[in-house]
């Protein structure tokens, strides 16, 4: 899937969600996002019912997913959007959301996360906390929703990665800390960097069934992730807000430039360059352990024997 040329279409980094899905008519066609309930997980939500998809909020907290929910329907006249409970830090929680889903699945996209938690802490599983919610729950979510995406006869899953990445590989050796010294932010990019290759993996994997899977990075939005470093000290000319930081969530989500393309890395609605050392800008491409294909297959095999 990435023997061809880089993608580049006609968005960038000031484009918003909106306008990545004007045309486009989702009618008939049915998403998961996770984490929507706020940030650019309830403006993906939005933009997707916006266009006309049935949405399903994938939320922690129902009651805070019922607010939003009923804040789409109110702004988009859709009112086919719902609310499903999903906790990613128990995998009791994912199979049941899985298990209780029926019928095809179109879009999976896996946006919820937290950011730089600044003790270790570990998930009732016993993996750091990061890893289990980032990457693991939405691993577990989306192979016990395989059989739903494949049923759709082309399904996209969107893994919402972030620069931080660049800050580590996965560290297959040591993925919870029990050795090395506890990094929030090392935890966090391995996080980061796991999801870039679930994308990778799931698109080898189940690209037959019609199932591809892309990462990006969002940019840098002001939400409740960054509750742990005192806010967003992005400089503000690359700072986005959650419009503009849902738009390339969208695009790997519904726009149909998209079309038969998996596997890939993109920002500002185009796709990374993989490079070498760590940008000094935010953004600006991506690690090349992040596409690294035995990686990928390592991983995916490794969370299939913690999920059970």
């Amino acid at each position: 899937m990435n023997d061809t040329q880089p993608f580049r279409g006609p968005f960038g980094f000031s484009s918003t969600a909106d306008e990545v899905l004007d045309g486009v008519d989702l009618t008939g066609r049915r998403a998961v996002v996770t984490g929507a309930s706020s940030g650019i997980g309830v403006e993906t939500a939005r933009a997707l019912a916006a266009a006309g998809a049935s949405v399903t909020l994938a939320v922690r907290n129902p009651g805070a997913g019922r607010a939003a929910a009923a804040g789409i329907v109110e702004s988009t006249g859709n009112k086919d959007v719902r609310v499903g409970e999903l906790d990613l830090t128990d995998l009791g929680s994912v199979r049941a959301f899985a298990d209780g889903w029926r019928g095809p699945l179109h879009v999976l996209v896996n946006n919820a996360g937290i950011m730089a938690v600044p003790e270790r802490e570990l998930s009732p599983e016993g993996h750091e906390i990061q890893f289990a919610t980032n990457f693991l729950g939405h691993f577990a979510l989306a192979t016990g929703l395989h059989g739903a995406l494949a049923a759709a006869s082309g399904a996209r899953i969107v893994s919402v990665s972030s620069n931080a990445h660049m800050f580590s590989p996965v560290i297959f050796d040591d993925l919870d800390f029990r050795i090395r010294p506890y990094d929030p932010w090392s935890a966090y990019g391995q996080s980061k960097t796991a999801d870039v290759l679930l994308a990778v993996e799931a698109t080898r994997r189940w690209a037959e069934d019609g199932v591809l899977a892309n990462a990006l990075n969002p940019g840098a939005i002001a939400t409740g992730l960054q509750k742990h470093t005192g806010g967003l000290r992005t400089p503000v000319e690359r700072r986005k807000t959650p419009a503009q930081g849902a738009a390339t969530s969208v695009l790997l989500a519904a726009s149909p430039l998209l079309e038969g393309i998996g596997g890939r890395y993109f920002e500002d609605c185009a796709e990374a360059a993989v490079v070498r050392t760590r940008p000094e800008r935010f953004g600006g491409g991506v690690a090349p352990w992040a596409l690294d294909a035995e990686n990928a297959t390592r991983l995916w095999d490794t969370a299939t024997a913690l999920v059970g």
